[in-house]
């Protein structure tokens, strides 16, 4: 056997003893049982009667990125779940989703970059939440 061969076999063999499972020994005296917990009793919080207590929740952070949804190359922009695309931080009325950039200027255009060239298109050709926002 050449020498890899000879390494290659070693090397199984060693790994695979090591996944054999060994059965820990039996106890030669058995453990007594276990005695059974007792209950216990929780401190009453101290608050004055008649105030309830309102906890403030925290603001929801806005989501930077959509799970299913690439953000826009090179653009600043956060994710609008409501509208299911990504707004453009530096671009009034201007949206992204799936390598397709959205204007509204007074009508619906499209394009596949931010600065254009821009080509109009109609309510159908945009994804519904901007459809119901500006319409």
């Amino acid at each position: 056997m050449t020498a890899i061969a000879r390494m290659t076999l070693l090397t199984l063999v060693l790994g695979l003893s090591a996944c054999a499972v060994q059965r820990p020994p039996e106890p030669s005296t058995p453990l007594p049982p276990i005695p059974p917990s007792t209950p216990t009793t929780k401190p009453v919080p101290s608050t004055a009667p008649g105030k309830p207590v309102t906890p403030n929740k925290p603001a929801k952070p806005v989501p930077r990125t959509s799970a299913s949804f690439a953000p826009p190359p090179g653009g600043n922009s956060h994710w609008d779940a409501k509208l299911g695309v990504y707004v453009l931080d530096n671009q009034t009325n201007t949206f992204y989703r799936q390598r397709t950039y959205y204007r509204w200027n007074n009508g619906w255009s499209r394009s596949v970059s931010p600065n254009g060239p821009w080509e109009e298109t109609t309510i159908e050709g945009v994804p519904a939440g901007l459809g119901r926002k500006f319409n």
